[in-house]
């Protein structure tokens, strides 16, 4: 690259000063930085280069020379291999910091302001939280494999345990995988397009035990249906449903438009608290139940309700906010792009009696300055958007209506420092963010900010 002191395949030793926002650790070699998967802040390492950008480089870990005392072997067998977690290497406590330090930097960096951050709430068990398994399958040896994919590939690391899920998950997986050899199901070839099972998906009901098995398969067959149904039912007493998904596309996108409901109901229940969802296998339904409640317990506290408020949540998916909300509010509507979320929440509201709560399909841009002319004033706005953050149309539009509180839940925190400080410039200041670990293990964390006009 001309300028750089390091070139491919070169090894260097340098010193871990930090974290990037996955989870890497960062150095710098004579002034220019590295990131290192599977490094901790604090190390002397051995790396070698791997790729050499303009103004960063990327390394492979090939010796620690000075450990870290917050390294920590990992218990998981594929960890490094698979690309599910990328922190089992440091003790959990370290995870919550860097996760700290994370949020800090991007209302630093990002937003340019100084806001109160609480510590990241961490689990008191940080493991077999995932109520969902998404596991595609692959071929190797000869004989069906089934895992999750290799960091950065779509190579599926075979493996029989994934110890941050539900432990119902793991063995309604390594069932499956063992019919699938058993029945001669061809697997799916994403490279020709040809087989038939391309992935499973298992959702599990911490606190009701329901379980729902999904089969992605590529086109409307699948062998021997009969024999995976009763196979399925005879394995799992928890099972409540069997549903065939198909898709036929060329994307590594899981599911198809298609579902076949094979056996059973079509949805499953959990709750929150005290609020039941219908969970279907389209449903976007928070991956850790345990932590979600932590998460919107402190959303109820930041949206400060009496039961006389009027809530809009603008990002409301399948209502799970909105309905958490609305026992102790007097009127919550949400809104979401997503008709078929909708119609999920209208179906939750229904199944929790709560006749004050209305959805509409549209983008919230457009939706709420027609609630506000129909005489709809919020006291309360939540914000709840995907990675990406808030359109700033939306966030011109809160801001427009005046709540006393904007509630900003977020799973990216340099989007959300980027639009607290756009929300700054309309009037709103962020009084406190409170950082969730919503994902023991990985990079991610979630956060959720309470914003009132200056």
């Amino acid at each position: 690259m001309g300028d750089q002191p390091v070139h491919t395949g070169q090894k260097i030793e340098l010193t871990i000063t930090g974290y990037s926002h996955a989870g890497e650790g960062v150095g710098k070699y004579e002034g220019f930085t590295l990131f290192i998967p599977f490094a901790a802040a604090g190390e002397r390492v051995l790396a070698q280069v791997e790729a050499v950008k303009k103004n960063h480089g990327r390394a492979r870990l090939v010796k620690v020379i000075q450990p870290s005392p917050e390294r920590s072997t990992p218990p998981c067998g594929v960890f490094g291999r698979c690309g599910g977690c990328q922190l089992q290497h440091v003790s959990y406590a370290e995870q919550l910091r860097m996760k700290e330090r994370q949020v800090r930097d991007s209302f630093s960096r990002i937003g340019r302001m100084e806001v109160k951050i609480s510590p990241v709430i961490g689990m008191e068990n940080p493991w077999g939280y995932r109520n969902k398994a998404q596991v595609p399958f692959g071929m190797e040896g000869g004989k069906a494999v089934a895992g999750f994919y290799a960091s950065g590939t779509h190579r599926v690391v075979d493996m029989d345990t994934c110890l941050i899920q539900h432990p119902l998950n793991d063995r309604v997986v390594r069932m499956v995988k063992q019919l699938a050899r058993r029945l001669d199901t061809p697997i799916y070839d994403e490279r020709t397009h040809r087989g038939i099972l391309r992935h499973v998906m298992v959702r599990t009901g911490f606190h009701t035990g329901e379980c729902m098995v999904v089969l992605v398969t590529n086109g409307e067959k699948l062998p021997r249906r009969q024999q995976w149904v009763e196979a399925l039912r005879r394995e799992i007493p928890q099972l409540k449903s069997i549903i065939q998904n198909v898709n036929r596309r060329r994307s590594s996108v899981v599911l198809g438009p298609e579902n076949r409901l094979l056996w059973g109901r079509e949805v499953i229940y959990d709750r929150i608290g005290d609020v039941m969802f219908a969970i279907s296998a389209h449903s976007f339904f928070q991956i850790n139940p345990v932590q979600t409640k932590v998460l919107y317990d402190r959303v109820a506290e930041y949206a400060g309700l009496t039961g006389g408020e009027t809530v809009i949540d603008a990002y409301c998916g399948i209502g799970s906010i909105a309905l958490y909300l609305a026992r102790r509010a007097k009127r919550v509507y949400g809104v979401d792009v997503v008709g078929a979320a909708i119609r999920d929440a209208e179906r939750n509201a229904a199944l929790n009696r709560m006749n004050h709560v209305t959805f509409e399909e549209g983008t919230a841009e457009e939706v709420m300055p027609r609630w506000l002319r129909e005489g709809i004033k919020p006291d309360v706005i939540v914000l709840d958007p995907p990675r990406k953050g808030c359109d700033p149309a939306l966030l011109e539009t809160a801001a427009s209506m005046r709540p006393d509180r904007i509630v900003y839940v977020s799973c990216n925190p340099a989007t959300l420092a980027r639009d607290a400080k756009y929300l700054a410039e309309l009037g709103y200041r962020v009084r406190e963010v409170q950082p969730v670990d919503m994902f023991p293990h990985t990079g991610h964390v979630e956060c959720c900010a309470l914003l009132e006009p200056k």
